[in-house]
């Protein structure tokens, strides 16, 4: 193996890719990283048309309501305020290129070779590039490798029914001409909550259809119905066990007919039903990598795959789809390939009390488990609730509520589970996660004085508990 080009080539620029592959090189491997740099950029889905642009256009939405709300704080404006949808676009588009930018000199920097192409699995230690050359003919090149590292990401899923071309995705969603006075918005996950309640805020009239009980499967059913109600409150015409049966392009816009007969008229349908790992044209069916049914590569917990050579991290094994699970996992790729940091032990990624947050209007955050999980895992355990109105909208006249709430494991007054819908909730969660990830107990939350006033005291005031 001393003879290969590189001693990692990573498939892949996202946020995994891009920290295993910095990493090994700063510990002396020669590294390579291969993306598609003429599509998005390095930085994967988060900075191109993921996190980063989603919080950027949600800022731009809560612009709209802090207008509204500051007349009750004195302040008088002499028209309406108007969103100019071309600047926010560009603005968005400037600072995307600034971070592509950033990645590239990380990678550089530390010693990576960073190739503009779409790379593929050869062999165990091989892979191929296909790339332009200087006159736009198509070009490849072949590259050994004693370790590769598949981080390729995940791709947005649309069904397949009746007027499909006519949707588009969350990669399409940033750039939309022209701005679309009305939006559908298919699905109850994550992407599709912070979307709907994104294009409400900027001005759009937005409906949202899911086809299940309720949105936002997986979290906390409180805290489901709690922001749906919060949603529909704010203008979302939220509409639940309801599905698409075909899509119309008509002169008055697209035609949306429902289960049921009814009919939804949209200037653009947002589909985000799911993502998928990315692995098309790959190559891992020549080497004999393990899949899984959606695609997903196989990996054990050092995220090697069954052919020895080959590992990958993030969405494309299709376990926790969120950018710092992808850094974490890589990692510990990089302490398994080229050694720990010294004086540090190997990293394992522990996929418990992994904080996360939905950027709906309100927010979500929220770690630890469920009520619901938490009463199968546990058996016996005690729920502190607190509902109420921000001080903020004492004055603001909005009548937007927070909800927060604690799951204890009774029999060692551990909390296991942390919920809130509301104003920064990301901000807030992310510090008591730390707490729970130590194992903070009830009684250290008792013990521990709250800042006044905050939203973020009612996590250590709840005493009396509403259910056990």
């Amino acid at each position: 193996m001393s003879t290969c080009d590189f001693d990692l080539f990573v498939i892949g620029g996202g946020s995994g890719g891009v920290r295993a592959a910095r990493m090994a090189a700063q510990r002396g491997a020669r590294v390579a990283l291969a993306e598609t740099l003429g599509t998005d950029g390095l930085g994967g889905t988060c900075v191109n048309v993921g996190c980063i642009p989603k919080k950027l256009y949600s800022y731009a939405a809560h612009h709209a309501d802090a207008f509204h709300e500051s007349a009750g704080f004195g302040w008088e404006m002499d028209s309406a305020p108007r969103l100019n949808w071309t600047t926010l676009k560009a603005n968005r588009a400037k600072e995307i290129s600034r971070l592509n930018g950033v990645y590239g000199n990380l990678l550089r920097g530390s010693g990576v070779t960073v190739f503009d192409g779409f790379a593929r699995v050869q062999g165990e230690h091989s892979v191929g590039l296909a790339t332009l050359n200087t006159d736009g003919s198509p070009g490849h090149q072949n590259f050994s490798a004693k370790n590769i590292l598949i981080a390729t990401g995940g791709t947005p899923h649309v069904p397949h029914f009746v007027g499909r071309e006519h949707v588009i995705t969350s990669n399409e969603i940033f750039d939309l001409e022209p701005f679309p006075k009305r939006l559908l918005v298919v699905g109850g996950g994550y992407i599709a909550c912070e979307f709907a309640s994104i294009f409400n805020g900027l001005g759009s009239t937005v409906t949202q259809l899911y086809r299940g009980e309720q949105v936002l499967r997986g979290f906390d059913d409180e805290i489901r119905h709690f922001v749906a109600a919060e949603m529909k409150k704010s203008g979302v015409d939220l509409r639940l066990n309801a599905d698409v049966v075909d899509i119309r392009k008509t002169d008055d816009g697209l035609r949306v007919e429902c289960e049921g007969g009814t009919v939804v008229m949209a200037d653009a349908v947002l589909y985000a039903t799911g993502r998928k790992p990315n692995v098309q044209g790959l190559g891992l069916d020549t080497v004999g990598v393990a899949q899984g049914a959606q695609g997903e590569v196989i990996v054990n917990e050092t995220y090697q795959t069954n052919v020895p050579s080959i590992y990958a991290v993030g969405d494309v094994t299709n376990r926790v789809q969120l950018t710092p699970v992808a850094l974490g996992e890589a990692m510990v790729v990089v302490d398994q390939l080229f050694g720990p940091t010294a004086g540090k032990p190997p990293r394992a990624m522990s996929y418990n009390f992994i904080p996360t947050a939905v950027f709906t209007h309100p927010n979500i955050g929220t770690v630890g488990w469920s009520e619901a999980q938490a009463r199968e895992k546990f058996g016996h355990i005690t729920v502190f609730r607190s509902e109420f109105k921000a001080l903020k909208h004492t004055l603001s006249g909005s009548s937007e509520r927070m909800l927060m709430k604690l799951i204890v494991d009774t029999a060692s007054d551990r909390v296991v589970g942390l919920h809130m819908v509301g104003a920064e909730a990301g901000e807030i969660v992310q510090g008591f996660a730390v707490a729970m990830k130590a194992g903070a107990t009830k009684a250290v939350f008792d013990s521990t004085i709250g800042i006044h006033p905050t939203a973020a005291e009612e996590f250590v005031t709840m005493r009396e508990p509403v259910k056990a």
